[in-house]
């Protein structure tokens, strides 16, 4: 059976027996995915804004001030205020931390346990993989949203919740990746070979079949966090995330915000260019990123 991602057993850019430093694997990597590289940039720049928001937000996200209801763009208030007189600017700088927060844990979360699920399912073979195939079967019947939507409404509306709920939909496409390429590393003679020798389970697990479903792994780690991000606006702007007054870019969208779109465009245009710079970023990123470790695509 051919897994989706080879096997990468070396590294085809630097001479045998020299491994290249991480800056200059770093300047490689910007050199040959200068479209990477800008995604990394994006990423990078989100991080610094969430993580020094107090210090960069000029204003209070959560203190409004009625006098400056709707308060165009300007040089005090470089993105305007909303309904509530709140600088839209410090609120979408506080919204990268939830928006990042979500996208890195539920991403994180969700491919970690489908890649446990999908290790164990390829291994073990027979009634276990049956069992964990069947299962995932039954959450890949419902669209990666819609699944995200129920669960969402089940918990309620917090942060925590929505990790959960964008999480959970992640688990089986991260385990049918992983379980595919652990099924080819399986059939490797040098695996055969280890266990014909009596080596235990855990053993090979660990030393051989872990290691080699980590690029596959990587790839699909990067390729759910822009969903991720998306998937927690679509929530919080269905009011199944985080709720008021918390700065996050999906809740800055709903609400009174499509009321006041002829009025006050500003208070729905910031955080959807937030939105999609973000998940513009990840994207770039992640796919530069599978091209660099996927060896067919590197060579073409």
């Amino acid at each position: 059976m051919s897994a989706p991602y080879p096997l990468v057993h070396a590294t085809a850019s630097a001479p045998l027996g020299q491994r290249l430093t991480v800056a200059e694997e770093v300047l490689k990597f910007v050199r040959t995915k200068p479209l990477g590289a800008g995604g990394a940039l994006i990423i990078l720049g989100m991080m610094l804004v969430a993580l020094f928001a107090e210090a960069l937000a000029p204003y209070d996200p959560y203190r409004g001030d009625y006098g400056l209801q709707f308060a165009r763009p300007s040089v005090d208030h470089w993105f305007g205020t909303d309904e509530f007189g709140r600088d839209v600017l410090s609120r979408v700088m506080y919204g990268a931390r939830i928006a990042l927060f979500v996208g890195f844990v539920a991403s994180f979360a969700g491919c970690t346990l489908g890649g446990l699920l999908g290790v164990v399912s390829a291994y073990w073979g027979g009634k276990v993989d049956l069992i964990l195939e069947r299962l995932m079967d039954v959450l890949l019947a419902f669209p990666q949203l819609i699944l995200a939507l129920a669960i969402a409404s089940i918990l309620g509306p917090a942060v925590q919740n929505v990790v959960v709920a964008v999480a959970i939909p992640i688990i089986p496409r991260a385990a049918r990746v992983v379980r595919a390429t652990a099924l080819s590393v399986k059939e490797n003679p040098y695996v055969e070979a280890v266990q014909a020798l009596g080596a235990l389970r855990r053993r090979v697990v660990l030393r051989h079949i872990v290691p080699n479903v980590m690029a596959p792994y990587i790839i699909m780690l990067t390729a759910q966090l822009g969903g991720a991000i998306l998937t927690e606006a679509a929530l919080s702007y269905l009011g199944l995330g985080t709720a008021e007054p918390t700065p996050s870019w999906g809740l800055m969208l709903s609400g009174s915000a499509p009321s006041y779109a002829e009025k006050a465009p500003w208070i729905a245009l910031f955080p959807g260019i937030a939105i999609s710079l973000g998940v513009f970023g990840f994207n770039l990123f992640g796919d530069s990123l599978r091209d660099a470790l996927d060896p067919k695509l590197r060579k073409t």
